[in-house]
Formats: structure tokens, C-alpha cells, sequence
């Protein structure tokens, strides 16, 4: 190992990641990004390293900076998994007020999901709704959790304050991010997306958390 491979690993995680950001920054060149959309970009990049984000990544209008404003206001952050709940920055989050929280494992989700013969993430996404809060839903693994939102917002019974539809997979993922895109718009509700096949649990935290580090960034 050379001086400078040696020097390469012994870097600290802080020093890793300003390091891997400059990286990032570099290979994306004169690419004139959003100014609130481009730290969400590159933190999902970071996560994925995977630079298709930059070309799949849907932002409705004004996205983020509603996003932030919800944030500030303390709601409820309400992912589709425990890997994405756990992924999130919650000591960060909960200086703004909010949480973050998945009911995939509860007890009355699963017997709703038996009774309705549908699965628990559609189930966990009407728990939430029924909880008439302001909601941050961040969907990082299952379809039927944005079909389920799609469906909720359509008949009134939530108006999430963003929606952030990011599942991975071959099945029914592209068609379920389509429709919680055209949903989001009809119902006037924040949306990000990430187009086509990709995505994931930690690509959804990695979004929330850009999110959380902007508010401090822009302070």
C-alpha cells in the first residue's frame, strides 16, 4: 500500500463523507441543479452510488423548501419500514419537534391487513391517516403503500405534507410511483420521486435526512 492508500484509509467517517461529497460534486460537473433539490440528490447518490438519480428523480414544485417547512412545524415522519425508520437522523429530527415512526409491526395492522386481504404496508399507511396528523410518508419499499396513500388521498382522508414514493423492485414499483406522482398533483400534494425500478428503504432516509440537514444548512 502506497502512502497515499494508506492515507485513504485511516480517514474518519465525517472526513469520508465531505470527501465522497466532493466526489460526487466533481463527476456531476457544470450540471446546474436545483438549489434546495441538488443536497437531496447527492446525499441519495452518496447512499447509492448510483449517479442514474441524477436523471429519475422527480421533484414536484417546490418540494423540498414544503418539506422543511413541515419539518419545522414537527410532523410525523411515517415510513414503510424499520430499516427506514431506523436510517433516519432522529436526534436531528426530534430537534425540530417531530418523530419518526413505522407500524408495519403492529399487532392491529396485521390483523387489519388479514381482514381486508390486503398487506400491512397499505394497512400501516391507514393507520397513520387515521391519526389526523400532519404527515411526511416515506415509502422506500412497498407498492401497495403508495396505492394505499393514492387511494386515501383520492377520498379525502389524508393530504400528506409530503409524500416521498421511492420503492424498489419489479413489481408494480414503476406503475405505483406513476401513480402517486399523478395523485400528488390532483390532490396538490408534495411529492418526491424516484422514477422507474430503483430506489429503497435507505435511498427514502437518505431524502428525509437531506431534508433535515438543509434546514440547518440554510439557517
Amino acid at each position: 500500500m502506497d502512502k497515499r492508500e494508506n492515507k485513504e484509509a485511516v480517514l474518519l467517517p465525517g472526513e469520508i463523507e465531505k470527501r465522497s461529497f466532493e466526489i460526487i460534486t466533481k463527476e456531476i460537473g457544470d450540471r446546474t441543479l436545483d438549489p434546495f433539490e441538488e443536497p437531496v440528490i447527492k446525499r441519495v447518490i452518496h447512499t447509492s452510488a448510483d449517479f442514474d438519480y441524477l436523471e429519475n428523480m422527480y421533484f414536484s414544485p417546490g418540494a423540498v423548501e414544503k418539506a422543511m417547512e413541515a419539518v419545522k412545524n414537527g410532523t410525523l415522519i411515517v415510513t414503510d419500514t424499520n430499516m427506514a425508520k431506523a436510517g433516519i437522523n432522529k436526534k436531528k429530527l426530534a430537534s425540530f419537534g417531530g418523530e419518526a415512526v413505522c407500524f408495519m409491526a403492529d399487532e392491529d395492522v396485521a390483523r387489519r391487513a388479514g381482514k381486508e386481504g390486503t398487506t400491512r404496508a397499505a394497512a400501516s399507511m391507514k393507520k397513520a391517516a387515521e391519526l389526523k396528523r400532519p404527515c411526511i410518508f416515506a415509502v422506500g419499499n412497498a407498492p401497495t403503500a403508495l396505492f394505499a396513500l393514492r387511494d386515501l388521498m383520492e377520498e379525502g382522508i389524508v393530504k400528506p405534507q409530503l409524500i416521498i414514493g421511492v420503492p424498489v423492485g419489479f413489481v408494480n414499483v414503476v406503475e405505483s410511483k406513476e401513480e402517486i406522482i399523478k395523485a400528488a398533483e390532483r390532490a396538490g400534494c408534495p411529492c418526491i420521486a424516484a422514477r422507474g425500478r430503483k430506489g429503497g428503504s435507505n435511498v427514502a432516509a437518505a431524502i428525509v435526512n437531506a431534508i433535515l440537514y438543509q434546514i440547518d444548512d440554510r439557517r
